[in-house]
């Protein structure tokens, strides 16, 4: 990975356009980018030599969206393992990869380090940051903690038909986990539990919990296609015994499913 994001640009892209990929094909990691990705406009939102500004246009894509694509292809990469743990990394060249300035992929480098995934090297860029398996089972405790009880309580109040409006989310998992990747199953992992908690009506606990479970997915400590099925598999038994309304069994559920996750 190391490698790969030290390569240059690479010719083949349109003056004027930036590869930067779609949140969907994020899941491929970071190499090979310019090949299969979309192209958007420069990050920067300037015009190119050669092009004439249209008076009063905005940007098709705004820095921002740019910055957030970058921002969601670097947390599958950390999810993959493209970008691995101790390693650090160069806006600039990391920029160079994708297609776009430093800056964009700069900001999403703070953000990630806002939440813990990377740390700031002065002069050098950004080391990811190395989690030991005692800080990974401390995130499964307080994740168990927060969302085994709520759960429980919607588990009891929660009618079946509402549960069962999730069953598309829960088969999404399915689908993921057999294509055996860790990023499109990360994505697909976390839509199924922030829907399950949505239903509490609690904002503010369906933004932390997704903040945790976020930061527990990282470094991907397990992987490959038979766990991944086997935990798609955990979310399909409990949302058949939330519509059933079968609160024991929720509560095994949760419980070993929070206990595989340290």
């Amino acid at each position: 990975m190391k490698q790969s994001a030290q390569g240059s640009a690479g010719a083949g892209t349109p003056p004027g356009e930036a590869r930067v990929p779609a949140q969907a094909r994020a899941a491929d990691g970071l190499d090979g980018f310019r090949e299969r990705d979309t192209a958007v406009p420069a990050a920067r939102g300037e015009h190119t030599h050669g092009e004439r500004p249209v008076p009063g246009a905005r940007p098709a894509v705004q820095r921002s969206s740019v910055r957030g694509q970058i921002l969601d292809a670097l947390r599958a990469a950390l999810v993959t393992g493209e970008l691995r743990p101790g390693e650090v990394y160069s806006a600039p060249v990391l920029g160079e990869r994708f297609g776009v300035s430093a800056t964009p992929v700069r900001e999403a480098m703070q953000q990630l380090a806002l939440e813990g995934a990377v740390e700031v090297v002065p002069n050098r860029g950004f080391r990811v940051v190395e989690r030991g398996a005692r800080e990974l089972a401390e995130l499964a405790e307080v994740r168990a903690l927060i969302e085994v009880p709520v759960m429980l309580r919607l588990a009891r109040t929660v009618p079946g038909e509402r549960w069962a409006e999730l069953r598309p989310l829960a088969e999404e998992t399915a689908r993921a986990a057999a294509s055996g990747c860790p990023a499109a199953y990360a994505e697909s992992d976390r839509a199924f539990h922030r829907a399950l908690l949505a239903l509490s009506g609690n904002e503010q606990l369906v933004r932390i919990a997704a903040d945790l479970h976020r930061r527990a997915q990282w470094p991907p400590v397990r992987q490959g296609r038979a766990y991944l099925v086997a935990d798609a598999a955990e979310h399909t038994a409990l949302l058949d015994a939330l519509i059933a309304r079968d609160v024991d069994m929720v509560r095994a559920l949760v419980t070993e499913h929070f206990a595989g996750a340290s």
